[in-house]
Order: structure tokens, then sequence, then C-alpha cells
């Protein structure tokens, strides 16, 4: 718990009313949307502005009580569980659109605004977000960039990182600085700000983000190819962009997961076909006509046995939704569903699948994949009881060969969901110890007294869902 003296202290920062240690209130951010990761935090403190940010941080590391930022928790990678206890920051006051610059494509923001909220801002001016990461109704931007979240439409546009260009941080001894700004080109120094994008909380606090904007796509097209191969499915994805074709959106969903999708959504998806890959083109209106053409004479070569093109944006908003609604849909299928995140090079998605399939028998679990494919993105998923400690044993254990098999195919054991402290045990797999040396390097320049969400990443001994040898 904190000592009296540090609570006095932040509470004549924020005023009592932003300050609670209350058990109920501990207890509410104990945990995020990671499944079976749970630790108390001493208090949860809601700073109003990057000055109280910055008060706030110089007592914690005068003191050496961690600190974690926090969005809305819907990370899934034990991200913003407070492990060590300490403070938890809000930012239910910090959630503000600053400005919108049509001149210069850029919206500024804190960190507490709602993603969703934010792009609906932005589309009212016939601007364009194209990061949509599918807790955007919920999650905040602050909690994106913490995460370099990415989304259905990161083949084409990429994810996070590609649009944060500048930001106010606050480092851990309470300095307030600047990264980049409304530039197009801006080469003076480190860049501090893609550094901090994705960070995860462990070097600094954001307070404010400038973000790039893109005019708004003028049409778009969306379509369902239907596979009973598996490597036709995957080979459609390799040819599509080998045809010099970037869709917006390039989607896999397996037969277990249409079937799941389909009971719950209830849209019409195929049930009796082993992939669907759902794509979509935005553009011009020759240009997304020409590419949609072109995709689906590709599709067509690669035996896709059916293809539909949504006739009406109803139509193809109702596919759209069926991909976003499939953790949704897997998590009626048992009390705990746990959505990992592995990424291979497109060429290997067929054979990451076909092993997540073996894996999935060896152990005896209801995984259903679904992804990314356009750039190699899957994630399997889940359906679980974390109450049945044997079979969390399985799923641990069927989770570590996927990671170790997405490896071994040139991929990476996270590509969108962050490490925190579920991946922070496989990191040193993809990095190797040099990798985390230069890491913790970096970590130590910044944070020398380890207040900056402990735990995470860099963790090699952090609590898995079940600890188990290697």
């Amino acid at each position: 718990m904190l000592s009296n003296e540090v609570k006095e202290k932040l509470i004549s920062i924020v005023t009592k009313a932003n300050f609670d240690d209350s058990k109920i209130e501990r207890l509410v951010y104990s945990y995020d949307a990671t499944p079976n990761f749970q630790s108390m935090p001493d208090a949860v403190v809601s700073p109003r502005n990057a000055e109280e940010v910055s008060q706030i941080l110089k007592v914690c590391n005068e003191y050496g009580v961690p600190i974690v930022p926090r969005g809305s928790g819907t990370n899934l990678c034990a991200g913003t569980c407070p492990t060590e206890g300490g403070v938890v920051l809000l930012f239910k006051h910090m959630n503000q659109i600053l400005e919108i610059d049509e001149e210069n494509l850029t919206i500024t923001v804190q960190p507490g605004v709602i993603t969703l909220d934010m792009i609906h801002a932005i589309e009212e001016k016939g601007f364009f977000y194209p990061p949509d990461p599918s807790s955007m109704k919920i999650s905040t931007i602050g909690g994106n960039i913490n995460e370099n979240s990415g989304g259905l439409r990161g083949l084409k546009y990429g994810v996070t990182r590609d649009y944060v260009i500048g930001l106010e941080a606050v480092l851990p001894n309470g300095d307030i600085i600047r990264t980049g700004g409304k530039l197009a080109k801006d080469v003076a120094g480190y860049d501090l700000t893609r550094l901090f994008v994705g960070s995860e909380g462990t070097l600094c606090v954001i307070t404010e983000a400038t973000l790039k904007l893109i005019p708004m796509p003028e049409t778009r097209k969306t379509m369902l190819a239907l596979y009973q191969d598996l490597n036709a499915a995957a080979r459609s994805v390799s040819k599509i962009i080998a045809n010099k074709i970037i869709p917006t959106t390039l989607e896999f969903l397996d037969q277990a997961t249409l079937k799941v999708v389909e009971d719950y959504a209830q849209i019409g998806l195929p049930t009796d076909v082993q992939a669907v890959l759902l794509i979509e083109q935005d553009g011009p209106p020759e240009v997304v006509e020409r590419d949609i053409t072109k995709i689906a004479e590709v599709c067509k070569q690669e035996n896709a046995v059916s293809i539909q093109i949504a006739a009406t944006e109803k139509e193809a908003m109702a596919l759209r939704t069926a991909r976003r609604a499939a953790l949704s849909a897997v998590a009626r299928l048992a009390p705990t569903t746990i959505l990992e995140d592995a990424t291979v090079p497109r060429s290997e998605i067929a054979n990451m699948v076909k092993a997540i399939n073996e894996i999935t028998e060896k152990y005896n679990l209801t995984i259903c994949t679904f992804g990314h494919a356009g750039d190699g993105n899957l994630h399997p998923t889940c359906a679980t009881d974390a109450r049945d400690h044997e079979e969390m044993e399985r799923v641990e254990k069927a989770f570590s060969e996927i990671f170790e098999k997405a490896i071994e195919l040139g991929g990476t054991i996270t590509g969108e969901h962050g490490v925190g402290a579920m991946k922070a045990p496989y990191l040193e797999w993809k990095l190797k110890k040099e990798g985390i040396a230069a890491m913790m390097g970096i970590k130590q320049a910044f944070d020398p007294n380890n207040i900056m969400n402990p735990g995470k990443v860099f963790a090699k001994d952090s609590k898995k869902r079940v600890v188990i040898t290697r």
C-alpha cells in the first residue's frame, strides 16, 4: 500500500475527488481484457492535465511507486494489469479533441479520446484515419498508441505508428517533452515519436498526440471468396499482392470461425467451406472496379468455389460486421476466451493455419483461426474455461507451440497485440538475448528507477496463464 506521505502528496496534486484507493475501485482496475491476469493496484489516480501528470511522476519516481498508464483496458497482453501494484493512471479528464487542422491534415487529441468518437469527428469533415482496431468503440487513442494498434485496414494503410507524427509526453522524472509535430519532413535528432509508440507505457506517459489524416476514399467494394482448400486461399492472398493490388482489407476466416460467427450473427455466411477471404478495396470508382474484377479473377484461378460481391453498402456492412464479430462469437462457446496473435510471412499462412489445426487436435482444444491474411497476422482464438486447470495447462502448451511455429516460419509472437506481461516469457525467442539487452539499455536510460509499468515486456519470468517448463 501507499504510505500516508505519498497518498497525501498525490491528493494535493489531483484533489481527493481524483484519488481513489478503495478496495472496489482498486478491484475494477486490477485486470484488463487478458484472461487470467489480475493484480491489485494501490490507488487509482485521474490527472486533469499534463502538469498534474508531471507532478505525479515526480512523486512516484522519488518514492519508487510503480505507474501504470491505462486507457480502456482492451489490450490482450496484460499490458495494463498492475502486476507490481502502484498507481493506475486514468485519463477520463484528458479526453478532448484539441484541434482538427484541415490545412495540414492533422488532428490533435488527448489520450483519453475514444477511437471511434475521433473517427466520426474526422469523417464529418471528409477526412480519414485508417487504423481500426476491433476495440475502437471503447478503446482510447492513448491505449492505441501505447500498443501500436492495428486493425483490418493495416495491409493498405499501416498501423497506428504510421499516423502518429507528434507527441507530448511526460518522462519518469517529470520532464514534459514534445516530439515531432505537423511536419511532413523532420529528421532533427532521434525519432522519439516512433520509439514511444508501442512502448506500452514503459518509457513515458503520453498526454497529447498529433495524428496524420488523409482524404476520405471516394468509394469501396466488398467481396467474399469461398474455398475448400486452405492452400488455395493462401495462394490467392499472395497472388493478389503479386498482381500489384493492395486491398484495403484482406481477411481470413477458417471453417470453425465461420460456423460460430454465422450462429451468432445470422447473416447467411457459408459454413460448408474450409476458408473464406473477406476482401475490400477503396479509392476512385474506376480503380476499385478494376481491382475487384482482377481480384475475382485471381481467386477463380486459385479454385475459389464461389465469389460473392456485395451489391449494396448494407450487404458490405454485414460482411465487415461478421469479421469484427468473430471474437464475440467465439466468446459464446465457453466461459474463457483467449485471443492470440501470431504473424507469419504471407507465403506461410497455409502452413501456419495447418500447424494451428494440428496443435489444436494434439491438445484436444477448441481453437478458431481468423485474422488479417494480407499481412500474415493470424488470431488463433481458444474457447476454454479458466477453472479447468488441466485444460488450461494444455492451452498454455498449445499456444507456446503456436508461437514457436510462427517464429520457425519467419514470423513473430505478436503482430498487433503487444508484449505486456503475457508475451514477455516468449520475447527472447524473437529478439534473442542481444536484442533484449539493447532494449533494456533504452529502458534504463529513460527509467532508471523502473517505475514505468514494471513487469512488462522484459520480464522473462512473468506469470503465464499457467506456469510451464520448456
